[in-house]
């Protein structure tokens, strides 16, 4: 069913100010352009809503009974309209951001944080899950953007590289190797290597970029998360291998965070968004802001 809109306005309008010179004034019509109006509105409904006589103009009997939801109808339209303008104007609203947990230690909050401070009013619900896992949620509709580990392109998605996260090599002090400023890759073969699990994305790229080398690594330990996988070396448990955007120098006391040389490998952290998705205000403003953003890893 086609709501006429127009004609109610019209009817409206015509009520508040008595007649049909006053209304077409106020809407920035013509006269016969608003006669049409109520005309079509009388013929969709089969029933006559106004009186008009060449001294004055009144409702009905049934118009004076339809004013009330018309003023209604007429209110609730414009106030929604003005708040979609709004939303426009200051990119006002929610964002929904599904994001790889290893972008919450350092990354995010420092966005969220410049985000927040520009738009006060505006909500950040976040959905935190393996690449995989936000590659469905944007995909499902479920978030607007999504933060993760570049892997298979997607045909509906549509990927912007943010930065390049190299891994890097963490123990705790004493370690043998803690003096030194860079580590190879076949150094890790002595090491008690805490491992994450080899479904995520970050392990996955690893052991690709590895075996084309003909490095195979094999930890005594896996974890599910890189937050877990630093909790057991701050413990002592074993050394690891992180992406360098898990962990600042200095965070942990005892920590040491070394590069990792030949090969020097990076993972490739993306921004997403389902192609052809018309993006919110809210969403808008945040890609702008994460794509204008420096990392430093």
């Amino acid at each position: 069913m086609k709501i006429d809109f127009d004609g109610i306005q019209a009817l409206v309008v015509i009520a508040e100010l008595g007649g049909f010179n006053r209304a077409a004034e106020a809407l920035h019509i013509t006269q016969t352009a608003l006669t049409r109006r109520i005309q079509k509105l009388e013929q969709y409904l089969g029933l006559k809503l106004l009186n008009r006589t060449t001294r004055r103009v009144e409702l009905t009997t049934v118009g004076r009974e339809f004013l009330p939801q018309a003023r209604s109808i007429v209110q609730d339209m414009t106030s929604a309209v003005e708040r979609l303008k709004d939303m426009s104007q200051h990119a006002t609203g929610q964002i929904v951001l599904a994001c790889i947990p290893s972008m919450t230690t350092h990354v995010l909050p420092g966005l969220i944080r410049e985000y927040a401070a520009r738009y006060p009013a505006n909500r950040i619900r976040l959905h935190d899950g393996s690449s995989d896992e936000v590659r469905q949620s944007v995909l499902g509709g479920k978030a607007e953007l999504g933060i993760a580990v570049q892997g298979e392109s997607h045909p509906e998605l549509q990927e912007a590289v943010l930065f390049a996260d190299p891994l890097v090599f963490v123990c705790r002090s004493p370690h043998p190797l803690e003096a030194e400023k860079s580590v190879r890759w076949t150094d890790m073969r002595d090491n008690d290597l805490i491992g994450v699990s080899s479904f995520m994305a970050t392990r996955i790229f690893m052991d690709y970029q590895l075996a084309k080398r003909g490095i195979r690594l094999q930890g005594n330990y896996e974890v599910q998360h890189h937050a877990t996988a630093i909790n057991l070396v701050a413990a002592g448990v074993g050394s690891a291998i992180l992406p360098a955007s898990t962990i600042r120098e200095g965070d942990r006391p005892g920590l040491r965070k070394i590069a990792l040389t030949n090969p020097v490998v990076k993972r490739k952290v993306v921004l997403l968004q389902r192609r052809e998705a018309a993006l919110s205000p809210a969403a808008q403003a945040f890609r702008d802001l994460i794509q204008q953003a420096r990392f430093e890893v």
